[in-house]
Order: structure tokens, then C-alpha cells, then sequence
């Protein structure tokens, strides 16, 4: 599970199974699983003032904030993940990672879907 810091609800972590990692069940996630649509889904309505949607919605409605339809744009990979644990040859990501949106939302794990298996 993820939050946006500019979401309304929480949004879903898709990994694809590419890498062939699996932990405690679900494929294992990399920094590199940062696509908008793919990887990370909407989070419900945005409330982010630098979202063109929202900030043409506000000022129709007079400077009062009126939340848009979420579609995230996620255009960096996760940081930092995990300094010692490669999936795929790339970082895997832990409780640490964030990824921003380009409207301004930072992307947090909320929770990871397994609690077999910890990353540093």
C-alpha cells in the first residue's frame, strides 16, 4: 500500500513479476517500479495546487481548492532503497523509499505486503 502526501486515499504497489523475486509471496519491488498506471495507481483525487487539473478546477470555482481525479506522473525512480539488497540489478526499495510526483506529492510504502522478509 501507498500514500501521496497530495492523495485522498491510499494507493496500490502493481510489481511485476519481471525480476523473478519473490518475498514471502508477492514480487519483490526495485526503485526502477515507479511507472504511473503500471506500478503506482491513482490515489483517489488530488489536492495539489501545481496539478494543472486542480488549479484550473479552483479558479472556476472562485480560488476555492477543488479536488481533480488523481493520475500520478512519477517520472524519477524510488530513493534511496535498500544500499544492500539488488533486485534485478537495480536497489531493492524498503521502508525508506519515496518517490515524488512531478505535481509536488511524495509517495510513501505504507505497507510493504509481506512481513517475512526485512531489507536494510
Amino acid at each position: 500500500m501507498l500514500m501521496c502526501s497530495f492523495g485522498l486515499v491510499p494507493g496500490v504497489l502493481n510489481v511485476l513479476p519481471l525480476n523473478k523475486a519473490m518475498t514471502g509471496g508477492p514480487p519483490a519491488a526495485n526503485i526502477m517500479d515507479h511507472v504511473p498506471m503500471v506500478n503506482i495507481m491513482p490515489f483517489g483525487m488530488c489536492i495539489c495546487p501545481a496539478n494543472p487539473t486542480v488549479a484550473a478546477a479552483t479558479a472556476a470555482a472562485m480560488g476555492v481548492l477543488t479536488p481533480m481525479p488523481c493520475i500520478p506522473v512519477t517520472t524519477a525512480p524510488w530513493t534511496p532503497g535498500s544500499p544492500t539488497v539488488m533486485i534485478g540489478n537495480m536497489p531493492a526499495l524498503n521502508n525508506t523509499s519515496i518517490c515524488m510526483c512531478t505535481w509536488g506529492g511524495v509517495i510513501q510504502i505504507t505497507f510493504p505486503g509481506q512481513v517475512t522478509v526485512q531489507e536494510p
